[in-house]
């Protein structure tokens, strides 16, 4: 079955808009992040940026404490956040890139320029029982070079799919780049999952990508959320995902 990451940055999005600073404030990505495993979503990401700009290093220490499904820790590899999840201890990682003047993570790692430092953090994680998905564009230079770290996850960079998904032969072209892509880095033994951009709109389209383990959706649940709430916004996508066969 299809899994359901629920990532909860824009909970602590909104709730900074106000209370920026403060030890507590509404709305709460950990209460949020329960309200969606409650409504079935097997797992939850957060992302612990270097600048903090959504969730604070008290967020994830409450999520690591009171999640039962599965913690993803998305993460720069940088030596700071690092030595946090050395000490958190998550699920899994998902080392992204991080710019400070981007709105949101845009564009996938340079795994194929920086083989070596992210293999010595996959090990670091992996002796500390965490395991690394490394999130990508699906460039076969990139999902080799992954594999070579030794990393047991890849996730799919869907932006730029979902980025064209009006425009039918861009968005054909970038759904066959996905295509391929994670046939290649099933065939290298890579766990594959996908995440940027996905809503309910072109969500049904990507199941043509075989495969997939897991999505990582934030930004549209928690936008949807706003209308009909967490619970009715996971539960609708789920009913999404259950006709998914891979």
């Amino acid at each position: 079955m299809l899994k359901l990451g629920v990532n909860i940055d824009h909970v602590a999005t909104l709730r900074e808009a106000r209370y920026r600073g403060r030890e507590q404030g509404d709305p709460d990505p950990v209460v949020s992040a329960l309200a969606c495993e409650a409504a079935g979503a097997q797992g939850i990401t957060a992302h612990l940026r270097e600048d903090r700009r959504h969730i604070q290093d008290r967020d994830v220490w409450r999520l690591r404490e009171v999640i039962q499904t599965r913690f993803n820790l998305e993460m720069a590899n940088s030596p700071e956040i690092v030595a946090i999840a050395l000490r958190l201890k998550p699920d899994i990682i998902c080392l992204v890139p991080e710019r400070r003047q981007e709105v949101t993570t845009e564009g996938g790692l340079d795994v194929a320029a920086n083989v070596k430092s992210l293999t010595d953090t996959r090990e670091k994680m992996n002796d500390a029982g965490i395991e690394v998905s490394l999130f990508i564009a699906p460039d076969p230079s990139q999902i080799d070079a992954a594999a070579r770290t030794g990393s047991q996850f890849i996730e799919l960079h869907t932006g730029a799919f979902a980025e064209a998904f009006h425009t039918e032969k861009q968005r054909d072209s970038e759904l066959e780049r996905l295509i391929s892509g994670a046939r290649l880095a099933h065939g290298l033994g890579l766990k594959v999952n996908a995440g940027h951009g996905l809503n309910y709109q072109n969500l049904l389209l990507l199941y043509r990508v075989p495969h997939l383990v897991e999505l990582n959706i934030g930004h549209s649940i928690v936008s949807r959320a706003v209308i009909i709430g967490l619970p009715g916004a996971v539960g609708e996508m789920l009913r999404l995902m259950e006709t998914y066969r891979g």
